[in-house]
């Protein structure tokens, strides 16, 4: 079962037979201990404050029963690792295939496998497509009107824990009655932007050790494992 706070993004779940409801990770409305495994993929670092981080762990190990296990991934502030770039470095901005793939904070879909089984193939398949089913690109870094973080200019590194990210509207409005074909207008003109609006998601980027951290704070739950990945710092709970 998922769970998503965009309605949008639930009903294409619900269009491939999935289960999947609309809900705040701060409040799932699942009994407590009723779950054997719970997955949570850049989700946390999406809240403002470190409270808020916490909570949604602790909202996580809830929804555990004793001895069941959560998986959490972040978007790390270190996208270069014991001398290695991660993906999302190398990848061009722009590219061919980044168009075909989403990005929501994660280089590429984490490699569950290591660390949990999927119960079936239609779960496998499901989180699959989910990572496909968006697109997302970057911009270079522009002033917010109203914001004094800073904007993340795209496959670049992070010189700030807290910033905005771009997020390009694909497809953009357009006027009732009026037909438009985005492929007409060439890239980076006025007319594909005003089909393309930009908009700026928050986030805060974790630092090596700030997830486990605020993990071991929790006395409900025991930190199994916990690595880097691509970008991404990684943890295996398992509820005491």
């Amino acid at each position: 079962v998922g769970c998503d706070r965009s309605k949008n993004l639930v009903d294409i779940c619900g269009e491939k037979n999935f289960q999947a409801f609309v809900c705040d990770a701060l409040s799932v409305p699942i009994r407590s201990g009723s779950c054997d495994a719970c997955i949570s993929i850049a989700v946390i670092h999406h809240f403002s404050t470190a409270e808020r981080r916490l909570a949604t762990i602790r909202e996580l190990a809830r929804l555990l029963r004793p001895g069941g296990m959560a998986l959490i991934y972040v978007w790390a502030m270190e996208q270069e690792y014991k001398s290695q770039k991660s993906k999302y470095l190398k990848e061009k901005n722009g590219s061919k295939d980044k168009e075909e793939e989403i990005n929501t904070g994660m280089a590429q879909r984490p490699r569950l496998s290591d660390q949990m089984s999927l119960s079936s193939s239609q779960d496998s398949a499901c989180s699959d497509r989910l990572f496909n089913d968006s697109k997302d690109e970057g911009c270079d870094a522009k002033p917010v009107a109203g914001s004094r973080l800073p904007v993340h200019t795209n496959r670049t590194s992070f010189h700030s824990q807290d910033l905005l990210v771009p997020w390009h509207l694909k497809g953009g409005t357009k006027k009732k009655g009026e037909s438009v074909d985005p492929v007409s207008f060439p890239a980076g003109s006025k007319e594909s932007q005003e089909l393309s609006p930009v908009f700026h998601r928050y986030y805060h980027v974790f630092s090596e050790g700030e997830l486990e951290a605020a993990c071991r704070s929790l006395d409900c739950v025991r930190v199994q494992n916990s690595y880097y990945d691509q970008g991404n710092w990684c943890v295996v709970l398992e509820k005491l």
